[in-house]
């Protein structure tokens, strides 16, 4: 008890808190009575109506001293994430210099300096790219990233791992599947604008199952794992818990703004390649 009551009271620390899930989630705990260090990458970023310090590039040399200053539990958000056309020449090497590096640089000036617990979001990704239909990852399965993305995150994971066998700090592993709210970017948005000028999609007949992740329900399950003693050293897999087909996933999303999706059957063997992540 006393242990979640430290955690409780302590100093929270967000990196990347200007993100899509940063900034509601810090916004939500200093509302929860939490309090929040925002920590961002430039100092155009500042938002001043919370703590926040700027660290520069996040990589393997980031200077996290000031950061850490009274804290109880760092929740981390930063990385590179998934680039739908990525432009570097060696991407796995871009990804490992943020992803891997730069986390578990992070997360040894964490043990060094006594924080408790460091929170690691991870990546679906982490698990591979597809399931059978009707076959959900499940924590047991063995992990099977497929891209760079994935891979970095896998790696990231191991290394927080076995920190926190080396030196006792409790590290929570988060996997979001794909995560919805307000601000959300890529393919998401796409759909989203394509239904608001109700394009016609070639997904009508697409028989497949996403897991999706509410931003709210994410931002409670962080919210849970800041505290929690049975969050410790762990990794979960989170979604919402209904998985949809592409066409229900395009249906709910114009009923919400409000439209009618113009959905047409077409053979997904001659589906656009750029429609694939919503295809699988």
């Amino acid at each position: 008890m006393q242990h979640s009551e430290n955690l409780r009271s302590g100093l929270l620390l967000v990196t990347g808190a200007q993100g899509f899930v940063g900034l509601p989630l810090s916004t939500a705990l200093v509302k929860l009575g939490y309090q929040v260090r925002c920590a961002v990458r430039d100092r155009f970023q500042v938002n001043q109506s919370q703590e926040t310090l700027s660290v520069g590039d996040i990589n393997g040399a980031t200077d996290w001293a000031n950061a850490l200053v009274d804290v109880a539990v760092v929740i981390h958000l930063a990385a590179r994430v998934h680039v739908m056309k990525e432009t570097s020449v060696d991407a796995l090497s871009a990804y490992r210099k943020v992803n891997v590096e730069g986390t578990l640089n992070l997360a040894k000036q964490v043990a060094l300096v006594g924080v408790k617990r460091f929170i690691f979001i991870s990546s679906i990704k982490v698990n591979g790219e597809g399931t059978a239909l009707g076959h959900p990852y499940t924590e047991e399965q063995a992990p099977a990233p497929l891209d760079a993305y994935g891979l970095s995150k896998y790696e990231a994971e191991l290394a927080l791992q076995q920190l926190a066998k080396d030196t006792g700090l409790e590290v929570v592993i988060i996997r979001p599947t794909l995560i919805y709210g307000p601000g959300v970017k890529a393919n998401f948005r796409a759909m989203m604008r394509c239904l608001a000028l109700c394009i016609p999609l070639p997904l009508g007949s697409i028989h497949n199952q996403r897991s999706l992740l509410a931003l709210d329900n994410l931002i409670d399950l962080i919210q849970v794992c800041i505290t929690h003693p049975a969050a410790a050293n762990q990794i979960f897999l989170a979604s919402d818990g209904v998985d949809l087909s592409t066409p229900e996933l395009l249906t709910a999303m114009a009923a919400a703004l409000g439209k009618t999706p113009r959905l047409l059957k077409l053979p997904e063997s001659l589906l656009m390649v750029g429609s694939g992540s919503f295809c699988q």
